[in-house]
């Protein structure tokens, strides 16, 4: 096996500013056409929180100039609000007729809550925009939307349903954005259902209703309040909160119970899933789009304001985030200088260097700048981070083994990723394990004075050769601190292991100590989901009986064979420093340790159905069971 220790630039990585000599990365462009006016009065609007004046409209003068101002730059534009269709046909067909003329404009969106939306709409965007992405507001099915309502009080549901199927009826296609708020808390499963059930509907976003900070009702003009302002100040002094805001841990549940459904109804096949599909996308190692979980963050996303207000990212608070106005800058230049002396920015910035040491960094991508702030305020930031590695630990799972979904609710398994982490050719090497009668060449066997055992004989990570327990070199080639752990694994599971190291301190070196490990590589994902809650269980198990100084972690990761280029989930058992304890510490109790976690494995041998210790939720139980809450 061979692996090296990853090298990254840190803050790079989490968050990239914008460079006017690299015009090679796309800005997102929020054009507020009509700024926080709407037709319609959610009570958990963020826009209309801002309280800004509204009435105005974004012209197509603007837009050029916009598209001068990022000149040679790619621009990814969406279309907001308030409501944009409130800005009506002539209007918006204007600034379709500009973006359409302007090459530098390589996708345009339009984010709307379906209730104008009509055939005359769709004939004007056919005509003049007939690449134009749609996405429609709505929080799943009528209860879902129980804060959608018009300015009436009344729900706006039945007329937004009827913009899907309008859709579907003319061929198109739409994104939803769906609230997740105590209305859809447990029924994640039946939300999903609901929306995939629209023809029209290629892709969901379920965004959480973080709004526990929110403290007062939206100003109302006019001396008369209107009812949906009545309700929202009811509910704005709930316990903890807006009674429309959900916690961090409760909108993670949601999203693995709906990943779970996504998978279990086959609506993967048709159906993009956010923000699954943009972790699942980081868990394999790619990018994506979704600033949430990409480098490219607040600097790379402008909103304009219908007066010519320039700012980041339409979700960070105003009006610290305005950068500028439109006529007021000449080019990119002048706005990259404003958003280096924006104070927001740069604490924003400065939220990703507690990213950087994360060992969820490569999969998270640091999340959302402008909710990280809010509870970077609210001085509670790790349970922002919380939720991030609780998502990406149940995705995980569910990539592993998606036909046995409790593994998405294992709290003791974690994504712990090893980069890299390779091997030559795993399938020989399966094939070899599987058979006593396979041809086995010699092993090049070196023991250093730290009690490294690989083919050079030295201490640190170096290259060692694979083997199975049919070699006749196998007890010698493992070094004689992890065997326990290794023969409960191979002897007492029938299980594969694919590494291991007995831990050394490495006294008088410039090396790093090394824990003690085993990894371990199953046949296939039943077998994966067999182990993995044998491994939960087991750890479990052994808990209150190891020494204070030693901690057990379970990770998940993947093997890559580097004759196919395939990566396949491995588990990897390690023995690691508890916290508040030393290496010191560490080495001389780590033989007891090893000792009660090789008797727990052997009392905890995998069995199908055999699930791990760790509660699954109701409603996810519900999901597994093939029902609805």
């Amino acid at each position: 096996m061979h692996r090296t220790t990853e090298q990254h630039d840190p803050i790079a990585q989490m968050y990239r500013g914008l460079e006017t000599e690299d015009n090679s990365s796309a800005v997102s462009v929020i054009l507020k056409l009509r700024g926080e006016t709407c037709d319609i009065d959610c009570l958990y609007c963020y826009e209309k929180r801002k309280e800004a004046p509204g009435g105005a409209r974004i012209d197509a003068g603007q837009v050029r100039q916009l598209a001068e101002l990022f000149h040679g730059r790619p621009l990814a534009v969406e279309l907001h609000g308030g409501e944009p269709l409130t800005a009506g046909r002539d209007h918006v067909a204007d600034v379709l007729r500009e973006l359409a003329a302007q090459p530098s404009v390589i996708r345009v969106s339009l984010q709307t809550n379906g209730v104008l939306l009509d055939d005359e709409w769709l004939d004007l965007f056919d005509a003049l925009y007939p690449r134009l992405k749609i996405g429609i507001s709505l929080d799943g099915d009528s209860a879902g939307n129980a804060w959608r309502i018009g300015y009436d009080g009344q729900p706006i549901y039945p007329r937004v349903a009827a913009a899907l199927r309008l859709l579907a009826a003319r061929g198109r296609k739409a994104g939803v954005i769906a609230a997740v708020t105590p209305a859809v808390l447990g029924r994640a499963a039946a939300i999903l259902d609901h929306l995939a059930g629209f023809e029209a509907v290629n892709a969901v976003s379920f965004v959480p209703c973080f709004d526990t900070s929110v403290q007062r009702a939206t100003a109302a003009q006019g001396r008369r309040l209107p009812e949906s302002r009545r309700l929202q100040g009811a509910a704005v002094h709930g316990t903890g909160g807006p009674a429309w805001s959900i916690r961090t841990f409760e909108y993670a549940e949601f999203v693995l119970a709906a990943t779970v459904q996504w998978i279990r109804a086959g609506h993967f096949a048709r159906l993009k899933l956010e923000p699954a599909v943009s972790t699942i996308r980081r868990l394999r190692g790619l990018d994506t789009g979704f600033c949430h979980f990409s480098n490219l963050k607040c600097d790379h996303v402008f909103t304009l304001y219908p007066d010519g207000r320039l700012g980041s990212c339409d979700e960070l608070p105003w009006p610290q985030a305005q950068l500028t106005r439109l006529n007021q800058v000449a080019d990119q230049a002048e706005v990259v200088a404003s958003q280096r002396r924006l104070p927001l920015l740069n604490q924003g910035k400065a939220l990703m260097e507690r990213c950087t040491t994360c060992a969820y960094r490569s999969s998270c991508g640091g999340g959302c700048v402008a909710t990280r702030w809010r509870y970077d305020k609210a001085g509670d930031q790790d349970a922002y981070c919380d939720y991030r590695i609780r998502m990406i630990d149940g995705i995980a799972a569910l990539l592993a083994q998606p036909a046995h979904p409790d593994g998405a609710w294992c709290q003791t398994v974690r994504w712990r990723p090893r980069t890299p982490n390779s091997m030559g050719d795993v399938a020989a090497f399966l094939a070899r394990w599987n058979s006593a009668d396979a041809p086995r060449m010699p092993l090049r066997l070196h023991t250093s004075a730290h009690g490294n055992i690989n083919t050079v004989g030295l201490p640190g990570v170096h290259e060692a050769d694979d083997l199975d327990p049919f070699h006749p070199q196998w007890h010698e080639a493992i070094e004689s601190g992890v065997r326990p752990l290794v023969n409960a694994i191979t002897r007492e599971w029938g299980l594969v292991t694919y590494d291991s190291c007995q831990g050394h301190p490495y006294t008088g070196l410039d090396l790093e100590p090394a824990e003690r490990r085993v990894g371990i590589l199953p046949r296939d994902p039943d077998e994966y989901a067999q182990a993995a809650a044998a491994v939960c269980r087991a750890v479990t198990a052994a808990a209150p009986d190891l020494p204070a100084t030693v901690q057990v972690t379970v990770g998940r990761a993947e093997l890559t064979c580097e004759a196919s280029g395939r990566t396949m989930p491995v588990l990897d058992l390690a023995l690691r420093p508890a916290f508040g304890h030393g290496w010191s510490a560490y080495f001389e109790n780590v033989d007891e340790a090893t000792e009660v976690i090789a008797d727990a494995l052997r009392d905890q041998r995998p069995s199908a159905g055999g699930g791990c210790s760790c509660p699954v939720p109701h409603a996810a139980a519900l999901v597994a069971e093939g029902t609805s809450a």
